[in-house]
């Protein structure tokens, strides 16, 4: 009787530890949430798998795609170096309410 109530004892003063109490639960907590996320974060990726298009494909699709060679930095250089930049107008788009308005 004297081991077992000894032991009891034991256990009591060991669970009302403040790490036991809040430390220990944290921490499992702060572990655990990381492998779940990185379960979660893999089925993610699993099931987004994007493969690019090809040339072929987007002609099939009615899109035009560049080669890519074809567009370089020069060459966009050289088209806003043409473009008159200094005077422009600022023109508001329409607003959906305002589109629904006009119908």
């Amino acid at each position: 009787m004297g081991l077992m109530s000894n032991a009891s004892s034991t256990l009591d003063r060991f669970f009302k530890r403040k790490f036991v109490r809040f430390g220990l639960p944290f921490l499992i907590l702060m572990v655990g949430s990381s492998f779940g996320l990185k379960e979660f974060t893999k089925l993610r990726y699993e099931f987004k798998k994007v493969s690019p298009v090809s040339h072929e494909e987007a002609k099939k699709m009615g899109v035009e795609m560049k080669k890519p060679g074809e567009v370089t930095l020069e060459g966009e250089y050289e088209k806003l170096k043409s473009m008159d930049i200094d005077n422009w107008e600022q023109v508001r788009g329409p607003r959906p309410w305002e589109e629904t308005a006009e119908k």
